[in-house]
């Protein structure tokens, strides 16, 4: 059996999905209000801050994938997602699952440089200090050995349904809209964004590869990084919509911050959109050569099919 914890959001719907398709049916969902997404699922109620229930949720399972996400509130990250973590590791490591951690790449280093596997942590703000500090717990079980453990990092999202990410909302929600696109910070920098699809379908690839494990991979990005002003032109196409952004530059987001508490919270990213921002995904590439990466273009326009705009 392979266990999905967090199983409410994008990524962990996408990856009961092919997991299904690919892997096997004997697949069971937790969160705190489960939901089938194959009829074969299995659903199990838990609360990841309670050790007892998580350790009931993952018993019997052969592969445990963390994929759980909080709302972008700093307070309730320091306060909720350590314990959580530390819960599915030792629920884990009582079924003698392996493990596989699903991340970010909040604690790299918010300059130009390429991001790869070995990118040195350098977290800029809260979240990203605890994001290393989550990353490091999973780096030191694997180091430990007592069950096979992984980490498969992912940068940011874009993708359809639910997705949530800064590109989502800024561009693609506003778009549908028939809203003009804001670009924070710069639209000349390249970027990496990832389908959700694939960061799942990779995920699900590497549970079910046993040397996959004990490493850290990037999931696969495609090999362009366009800026945000190719991005917006393609997904203005892709999508129908006249072609136009605005840029927001830093010091407006900066201010907004004091009065949105949505923007508050992403204040501390803000350098990374000073700068190209290039996530390197060879590794994975070079172990699944047959797995076929989404080019931006064609998800965009997935998104549009999608969206079933007027």
């Amino acid at each position: 059996m392979q266990t999905i914890l967090g199983a409410s959001g994008q990524i962990a719907v996408e990856l009961a999905r092919v997991l299904a398709r690919t892997q096997t049916t004997d697949l069971r969902l937790v969160s705190r209000n489960p939901h089938k997404v194959n009829e074969t699922d299995t659903i199990a109620r838990a609360d990841l801050l309670d050790s007892e229930q998580t350790t009931a949720a993952v018993a019997g399972s052969d592969v445990v994938y963390f994929t759980a996400g909080l709302p972008a509130n700093t307070a309730l990250w320091e306060k909720q997602f350590p314990t959580m973590l530390r819960n599915a590791l030792d629920a884990a490591r009582a079924a003698g699952a392996r493990f596989a951690y699903f991340d970010n790449t909040y604690m790299y280093p918010q300059d130009d440089r390429v991001q790869i596997e070995s990118t040195p942590f350098a977290p800029v703000g809260p979240k990203g200090r605890l994001r290393a500090a989550m990353a490091t717990m999973v780096l030191r079980e694997i180091e430990r050995g007592d069950i096979p453990v992984l980490v498969a990092r992912a940068p940011e999202f874009y993708g359809p349904g639910k997705t949530q990410s800064f590109t989502n909302m800024l561009i693609l929600d506003r778009l549908k809209a028939a809203k003009r696109p804001l670009v924070p910070v710069r639209a000349d920098r390249r970027r990496t964004l990832i389908w959700t699809p694939d960061a799942s379908g990779a995920l699900a690839l590497l549970g079910n590869a046993a040397d996959a494990f004990g490493q850290t991979w990037h999931l696969p990005v495609a090999p362009e990084h366009p800026t945000y002003r190719e991005f917006v032109a393609m997904a203005s196409r892709a999508l129908g919509r006249r072609s136009g952004y605005a840029v927001l530059p830093k010091w407006l987001l900066s201010t907004a911050g004091l009065v949105s508490p949505q923007v508050h919270e992403i204040r501390e990213l803000l350098p990374r959109y000073e700068h190209d921002n290039v996530f390197d995904s060879t590794k994975f590439a070079s172990r699944f050569p047959d797995f076929e990466v989404t080019s931006y273009y064609e998800g965009l326009r997935q998104i549009g099919q999608s969206s079933n705009l007027g």
